[in-house]
């Protein structure tokens, strides 16, 4: 089996947590003869930081181009005061209404 796999950490524990999920699916892979293509990107806070929105088109287009989306946590109290719009949970809606 080959799958890409856009890769997200997000926020909070998420950057801590998502390598470790990966590190368990290049086992997975390894033991079974499967081959996943990881390529990451920002969404959430983190992308709020870097770019000004939660979920940004290039995050969207690799999403979009990958077989599955490994999303880590996203928000956190940083972001509290945001507008509803531009909060980092509408990443995952964003992911979730494509």
């Amino acid at each position: 089996m080959k799958a890409r796999i856009a890769v997200l950490p997000g926020d909070g524990i998420g950057p801590e947590i998502v390598p470790q999920a990966v590190q368990i699916l290049e086992a997975v892979a390894a033991q079974y003869g499967h081959a996943f293509e990881f390529r990451a990107a920002d969404a959430g806070g983190a992308a709020i930081d870097k770019t000004g929105r939660p979920l940004p088109e290039e995050t969207l287009k690799l999403a979009k181009a990958s077989d599955a989306i490994l999303l880590g946590a996203v928000g956190g109290p940083k972001w509290d005061g945001l507008a509803y719009d531009v909060r980092p949970e509408r990443a995952l809606l964003g992911l979730r209404e494509q």
